[in-house]
């Protein structure tokens, strides 16, 4: 029953507030009968974790009741994110398919010379002469 006591740690996401509590609360009393409320209470919030721990505290400054400590972990969980572990969550609707690096370059216009109309040069570094008003005549 020890091993049980000390291998249960709280988790928002798994354990119901109410039950995780007075399951700790029966373990603690079956083992230490003689032990008072007060550090029962304080042994199950160092089962909690530091920040959910500390939290606690800061809302129940003095040796409240079990009902007190509850509530106020209830609380925690609701209002912050603190107790709560990060999870990512797929986005299956926004899914896009892999795209091979060839697929995703994308295709280079055919650049042609100004002067000479070729593709082989651009203009910069044409030898050929311009063609200027050059009008084809078709029979």
């Amino acid at each position: 029953m020890e091993n049980a006591f000390e291998s249960a740690i709280f988790n928002s996401d798994k354990d119901k507030t109410l039950t995780w509590f007075f399951k700790q609360k029966d373990r603690l009393s079956a083992l230490h009968p003689d032990m008072s409320d007060k550090m029962i209470n304080m042994k199950i919030l160092r089962k909690c974790g530091g920040e959910m721990e500390h939290a606690i505290k800061c809302r129940c400054v003095e040796p409240h009741s079990t009902e007190d400590y509850i509530n106020a972990i209830k609380d925690i969980i609701t209002r912050t994110r603190i107790g709560k572990t990060w999870t990512k969550i797929p986005i299956e609707s926004k899914m896009v398919p892999k795209i091979s690096r060839e697929d995703r370059k994308p295709e280079r216009p055919v650049l042609k010379c100004h002067k000479c109309g070729g593709t082989s040069n651009l203009a910069n570094t044409c030898t050929k002469k311009e063609k200027i008003d050059e009008v084809q005549v078709i029979e």
